[in-house]
């Protein structure tokens, strides 16, 4: 048993091992904030299925983890390619996931895609693109994982959108479209589930350091300065907090709505973005 915390609800393990016994999927694993839920989700006990659609990516990453759980690590990590626009793949991923790992607990939607141009601009492919992985593979992979959590009554989903989806940006209309349309598809999916015992929410990052965001700072050196003070040019507040978020601060978030700390919390979305949004 592992040893209580003071202050803690007698119902909750010990932070390191809130997670033990618990199978997860993540999606968009190899890098980023995937990547950073799925090493908190390891490190707190639990089995997870790392997917993403570069499978080297998540091969390198469940080898390391591999490596540290060696060295007195926790959790395990165990890699699978996925592409979330492949409806058939995604249903045969997840069943292959619950023979190999057991029943899924925890489906964390993070694999996402980012076009940006003037609405006037955009391609019919760039805004195909994004809402195929951004929305309908958020679609896909919960509607594998919540028909089986809801046989057993019990079971987790949190998707990651953006605060995007909560404000207008300029050269992001497709990207702040399909997060908007996720978020809201995965609360509808939480109304729908609840008294099946099945809890969806929404994180929403703000301006993260992460691969898909230094893509937009290249050959600016001053990018990052500029995002954190903000841009009148194109209606773009500052983050009052003063810092680019680090993917740890989401899974953070990701991970306390997985927990039976949340256990009560369901179809919410949490901002993550040093107030960048002024909500």
């Amino acid at each position: 048993m592992p040893e209580h915390i003071p202050g803690q609800p007698s119902y909750l393990p010990s932070v390191a091992d809130e997670f033990a016994g618990r199978v997860a999927l993540v999606t968009g694993a190899a890098q980023g904030i995937g990547e950073a839920v799925v090493r908190a989700l390891a490190a707190r006990g639990a089995t997870v299925a790392a997917t993403d659609r570069v499978p080297a990516g998540v091969r390198d990453l469940a080898a390391t983890l591999a490596e540290d759980a060696g060295n007195g690590g926790r959790g395990a990590v165990t890699a699978y390619p996925l592409d979330v626009t492949d409806s058939r793949a995604v249903e045969e991923t997840v069943a292959r996931v619950e023979s190999e790992l057991g029943p899924l607990d925890l489906l964390v939607n993070v694999a996402g895609i980012l076009r940006t141009a003037p609405a006037t601009e955009l391609t019919d492919q760039d805004w195909a693109d994004t809402f195929a992985v951004n929305t309908t593979g958020v679609f896909h992979t919960s509607r594998a994982a919540a028909a089986r959590m809801t046989q057993r009554r019990k079971g987790c989903i949190v998707t990651v959108a953006s605060n995007a989806a909560g404000i207008p940006r300029t050269g992001m209309a497709a990207y702040a479209a399909s997060k908007a349309a996720a978020a809201m598809f995965t609360k509808c999916l939480g109304l729908e589930v609840a008294r099946s015992g099945v809890r969806c929410n929404v994180v929403a990052p703000g301006s993260t350091d992460t691969p898909m965001q230094r893509g937009l700072w290249e050959g600016r050196p001053d990018a990052e300065q500029g995002v954190v003070e903000g841009d009148l040019g194109t209606y773009r507040t500052g983050i009052p907090l003063g810092r680019i978020a680090q993917p740890s601060d989401i899974a953070d978030a990701v991970l306390f709505l997985a927990s039976d700390r949340a256990r009560h919390i369901t179809m919410q979305d949490i901002y993550v973005d040093g107030g960048a949004t002024l909500r």
